[in-house]
């Protein structure tokens, strides 16, 4: 059984009074359990809504979505037990401190408060959130930070299939190969499956098993990256995974900060 399978997904958000807006157009995609599985592609392309169907957030206008063979539309709650989300809009209590929150969230999953304070130390710690900041209110905490705290929350309890919408997105180097460790650390130890939505072209290539690259909705190509490279490799020259994009859209490579629909 795939961890996660996609069929023919759709989904279209109204623009004006008559048009609309085809976020996602037929994907198909299969992850195997255990597997983490890059969606590469600009802001605008498309990654946040698929994301957000498979957390039973947002409905698909057509196709299916299963994860470990339950339907998300039909079986909704019971994929929630099984997935968690991080994204870069994540929700705290802003008055709380990160450990706090964390401890919080714990509760929700049963995790002993002992247990729950130590390994919610112990992740924050890793991940680099300053000593001094885990007991001080989450609202005095930097972008970077808190990006750090919705990590550590996700990972407290971890889940089959972890949903990872940009995590990295407003951390710096050094904080991002410290969270890419902690994915590829939970996946060895816990078997964790991971669909990561980044527009992180290293990121991908480091880390990801496969990736697909979205490009307005639809899927243009699926693979390994070294598959990905070699296809668009001349002469025997290595490839890049910018090279890779530009071959399978034919655009050039754009990484802005603007807001993807929906």
């Amino acid at each position: 059984m795939d961890a996660l399978s996609i069929k023919g997904l759709e989904k279209r958000f109204p623009k004006g009074r008559k048009g609309e807006v085809h976020a996602l157009r037929g994907i198909d995609l299969a992850v195997a359990p255990g597997e983490i599985y890059g969606v590469l592609g600009p802001n605008g392309s498309g990654k946040s809504t698929l994301v957000r169907i498979v957390a039973t957030l947002l409905l698909p206008d057509a196709g299916e979505v299963r994860v470990f063979g339950h339907d998300v539309v039909r079986e909704a709650k019971k994929v929630r037990e099984l997935v968690h989300r991080v994204s870069t809009e994540a929700a705290f209590f802003k008055k709380l401190s990160p450990l706090e929150n964390l401890l919080y969230g714990a509760r929700l999953y049963g995790i002993p408060g002992r247990i729950a304070a130590r390994r919610a130390r112990e992740l924050l710690l890793r991940l680099g959130l300053p000593r001094d900041r885990i007991g001080r209110p989450m609202e005095g905490l930097s972008r970077g930070q808190q990006q750090k705290v919705a990590i550590a929350r996700a990972l407290l309890h971890p889940p089959r299939l972890l949903l990872l919408d940009e995590p990295t997105t407003g951390l710096d180097p050094r904080s991002k190969r410290e969270v890419q460790e902690l994915v590829l650390e939970l996946r060895e130890r816990e078997g964790t499956t991971v669909l990561l939505t980044t527009h992180d072209m290293d990121e991908a290539d480091r880390i990801c098993d496969r990736v697909a690259i979205l490009d307005e909705g639809r899927i243009a190509a699926q693979g390994t990256p070294a598959e990905l490279k070699a296809r668009v490799s001349r002469d025997g020259a290595g490839a890049t995974m910018e090279e890779v994009f530009f071959a399978v859209t034919g655009k050039e490579w754009r990484d802005d900060e603007s807001t993807e629909a929906a």
